[in-house]
């Protein structure tokens, strides 16, 4: 639950910009690197005092810098003062339960993400909230401190000098680690499309109780993607339309493309969420088909031993005057009788079909 709703309950009734982490701590300690680059030069470091970043705030080229863990909010305040970030741009920055959003300032552009990864480990998906801020040029970008994230690519990019980053602005950078986020979505939807393939071959074989168990998180897990997709396309169309000076003509190009894989992962949510939809009802009817199964068989053979029992019930009387009692081939033709009744009796269920 803790990957839908986060606790507030700490921040009532403080004044809004007030710095409070939210949320699960990720990180031991929080973690800085940095790169700095343009097409003829390329730094990257790891930063240990935030106030290094100063000398990079005005320096020739893209600066990037990438904070992971979020719980150390003496950090999160430095760099507010060094890069003039808004008090309530910081407080959505520590509030990890942020729904995907844009927010335009003066002279940076705020973007809310949220990053999914897979654990194999524990069989489900991680998300993380990740936080852009886009300077003029810089781009400094905030995760919560899960291990790993899916921006390896864009470091190996930047330290080729021979591809196109090492040539664009800030704005370019941006859309990298944008991309990358929106990209790694269809890895978790190929995930989720291969756990549909076996939960279906399950429905056909043997549908148990932990088949029902997968399926209520599958549809879980669904529900956690389309709830940061959907926002995430309105955000990726706004920094299409906005005319800001910190987004150039030239990336937009790349930002609509962005956005068409966007829309494709929401018509694959849509489309799993209609087949997850029609699992749990076939489901649903296998479990009755079953228990109607079991229920027939239960009941012919009741149907074969009620005229059984009714014979049985006859000759258990017990009444002096019963010829048959005395007769000396009496029991096995009695026996020979039931036997009879109850052979018949299936070769007609037979002929009925119901067998």
């Amino acid at each position: 639950m803790d990957r839908f709703i986060k606790k507030r309950s700490q921040k009532a009734g403080m004044p809004p910009g007030t710095l409070v982490h939210i949320g699960k701590r990720k990180a031991g300690e929080t973690k800085i690197t940095l790169f700095n680059y343009y097409e003829q030069s390329f730094e990257e470091k790891e930063i240990k005092d935030v106030s290094e970043c100063l000398q990079f705030k005005d320096k020739p080229g893209v600066t990037w810098i990438n904070v992971e863990g979020l719980h150390e909010v003496a950090v999160l305040e430095r760099f507010g003062e060094i890069f003039s970030l808004s008090p309530l741009v910081l407080e959505d920055i520590l509030n990890t339960d942020q729904r995907p959003k844009i927010e335009v300032w003066d002279n940076y552009i705020y973007i809310v993400m949220k990053m999914f990864s897979y654990n194999n480990e524990e069989d489900e998906i991680n998300v993380e909230q990740i936080s852009l801020v886009l300077g003029e040029n810089f781009v400094i970008s905030f995760q919560e401190g899960i291990e790993g994230d899916v921006f390896d690519l864009v470091r190996e990019r930047i330290r080729n000098n021979k591809s196109r980053i090492r040539k664009m602005k800030a704005d370019y950078l941006a859309y990298s680690l944008i991309d990358s986020i929106v990209d790694n979505y269809f890895i978790i939807l190929e995930r989720i499309g291969e756990q549909i393939e076996y939960l279906e071959e399950e429905l056909v074989s043997n549908p148990t109780q932990e088949t029902l168990s997968i399926i209520h998180s599958l549809k879980r897990e669904l529900i956690l993607l389309r709830k940061s997709v959907w926002p995430l396309r309105e955000v990726i169309g706004a920094l299409d339309r906005e005319e800001s000076l910190l987004v150039k003509e030239t990336t937009k190009v790349y930002l609509r493309d962005v956005y068409d894989h966007t829309i494709q992962i929401i018509d694959t949510l849509e489309t799993f969420r209609d087949i997850i939809s029609g699992i749990l009802d076939v489901y649903l009817s296998s479990i009755s088909n079953k228990l109607n199964e079991v229920m027939k068989v239960l009941t012919i053979i009741a149907t074969i031993f009620i005229p059984l029992t009714f014979i049985a019930g006859i000759y258990g009387m017990n009444f002096v005057y019963m010829p048959e009692i005395k007769w000396i081939y009496g029991y096995p033709v009695i026996l020979l009788l039931m036997l009879t009744v109850a052979v018949s009796m299936l070769i007609y269920f037979k002929k009925k079909k119901w067998l």
